[in-house]
């Protein structure tokens, strides 16, 4: 499965302790990610992450063609939804290329923690189908 993860300048420590956890399920699988979002997680579980241009660069876009190509079959995108983004846009689109293509998105820890959870379990096999 090919996971795409995204957070924002305030969740990322909050996402290199999720990918620390998870790094066993993380491991198996493709993980692609925002550029700085990928290298602080890399930096601290040895995963090897695709990474692409800093969020506000045009990762986020990035990120968003592979999930409108059907490429990306979970996103776990960690939101700071207290702060405002000049490049909300691009934040807002993540989130509606996951619904328009039918894509699990998890934007808070609890429902990351659900979905990677129900990845390891297999209830993803669908995605394989679907492509």
């Amino acid at each position: 499965m090919n996971i795409g993860l995204v957070a924002h300048d305030a969740k990322k420590k909050l996402m290199q302790n999720f990918c620390i956890a998870y790094r066993g399920i993380l491991s198996r699988h493709e993980v692609y990610a925002t550029g700085t979002t990928g290298r602080l997680v890399e930096e601290v579980t040895n995963l090897n992450i695709h990474k692409y241009l800093s969020g506000h660069l045009g990762g986020t876009q990035q990120l968003g063609a592979k999930i409108e190509h059907n490429e990306i079959d979970l996103v776990i995108f960690l939101r700071d939804a207290i702060t405002a983004k000049s490049h909300e846009p691009d934040v807002n689109n993540i989130v509606r290329l996951c619904d328009a293509h039918n894509i699990p998105l998890a934007t808070n820890l609890a429902t990351a923690e659900l979905l990677i959870l129900s990845l390891d379990r297999g209830d993803f096999e669908w995605r394989e189908m679907y492509k």
